[in-house]
């Protein structure tokens, strides 16, 4: 009997022993996982520095021709190959030219015949002048003489300039380099007919390059304020495939109105382009430096997006988190520069954003202004 009672007294107090020993882990397992975690935070800081805005560029050569046909005729044979390099005056085509020949010949002849004509119409003035000084002939027949002299004398004007004309056509029959380039593409071959103005090919001349891009107004009289704008000032260019060209360029020259379709205004910059390149139609990326003063920053890395909306963690004055937006001025490497939407006395959750929430408690550990620069020059 004695034995069952005991039995029966030791059962609930290990239920009760195991149920304490429960409790107590489980308590211990609440309050460390409600400890506040610590995390990096940092404030948004003013800064001044210099950034390049990039604008698209229109690569043009900086000379750039169509060669076309200057009369009609069959192209006879081409001298030089598509993407041939050619010097100030080579002959590049040579049209059919058999019928300016003929026709220089026959202006060359007509102008031997007027002039032997003409000095047969200076013996006649001499001798009509001797008869008439003698009465015996009236002086009409004299006058008669000199209207010969002069109407011959008008043809021998008129041969010339058909000599003259003759060899234009000649020489527009030989087409040759107008300056040192480039050959383009060659649409006709030899053999074909040309009209008057028909192609030929295009000739670049590549040595140097024109960079046209546009800048807004607003931008433009944000920059001649600060005089950060004007001729001579250099810039870089990125290439197509963003890589950097290898020449500084120099801006040139400005235009004179803003556009009103655009509301932009143009600029040409001058590049020199040594290996050739860059072509005539290239596209390009100009980087002009500016400089920004007492910017209000803020790490990339401390912020997230939601809704098409930039966000930071920020922490209240009892350390509790919440999100916050803002609208980004512009980008620098690492940085965002804030428009509007954050302070300077904000404090940001720098790194770990993906393990905070909404509401949370943290520790904050506070980075300073070096430490924090240090971290975003990487």
């Amino acid at each position: 009997m004695s034995n069952t009672n005991c039995r029966a007294s030791f059962v609930p107090f290990t239920a009760i022993i195991i149920s304490l020993l429960a409790f107590s882990c489980a308590k211990e397992q609440r309050q460390h996982e409600q400890a506040p975690e610590k995390f990096t935070v940092v404030r948004p800081v003013f800064i001044d520095t210099v950034y390049n805005k990039e604008y698209v560029a229109e690569i043009q050569a900086i000379q750039n021709v169509e060669l076309r046909a200057r009369v009609k005729g069959f192209i006879e044979k081409i001298h030089v190959d598509e993407g041939q390099p050619v010097k100030q005056g080579q002959l590049l085509f040579t049209l059919n030219n058999r019928e300016f020949k003929e026709q220089l010949l026959m202006a060359n002849a007509r102008l031997k015949s007027t002039l032997a004509e003409l000095k047969g119409a200076e013996v006649e003035i001499k001798n009509t002048s001797r008869l008439v000084s003698k009465n015996i002939v009236s002086g009409a027949e004299l006058e008669a003489a000199e209207a010969k002299k002069e109407a011959l004398q008008a043809q021998i004007e008129e041969a010339k300039s058909t000599i003259e004309l003759a060899k234009l056509n000649l020489s527009f029959a030989e087409i040759r380099a107008p300056f040192a380039g480039v050959v383009n593409r060659i649409p006709n071959k030899a053999g074909s007919l040309l009209d008057e103005g028909t192609l030929l090919t295009t000739l670049s001349n590549n040595r140097e390059v024109f960079a046209y891009f546009n800048i807004s107004e607003k931008e433009y009289l944000d920059l001649v304020r600060r005089n950060e704008m004007g001729k001579h000032k250099k810039l870089s260019m990125l290439l197509a495939d963003n890589q950097p060209f290898s020449e500084m360029g120099t801006i040139e020259t400005i235009e004179s109105e803003i556009s009103k379709g655009t509301g932009n205004i143009a600029f040409r910059a001058r590049f020199a382009n040594p290996g050739l390149l860059l072509k005539h139609g290239s596209s390009a990326k100009v980087l002009l430096q500016q400089q920004l003063k007492n910017a209000l920053v803020i790490p990339q890395q401390s912020t997230f997006e939601v809704q098409d909306k930039i966000n930071v963690y920020v922490l209240d004055k009892d350390n509790v988190v919440s999100t916050k937006s803002f609208v980004p001025k512009l980008t620098l490497p690492h940085l965002y520069v804030v428009e509007s939407g954050l302070s300077k006395d904000d404090r940001i959750i720098y790194d770990g954003i993906q393990l905070v929430k909404e509401g949370q408690k943290i520790i904050p550990e506070l980075k300073t202004m070096p430490q924090f620069t240090a971290s975003v020059s990487h």
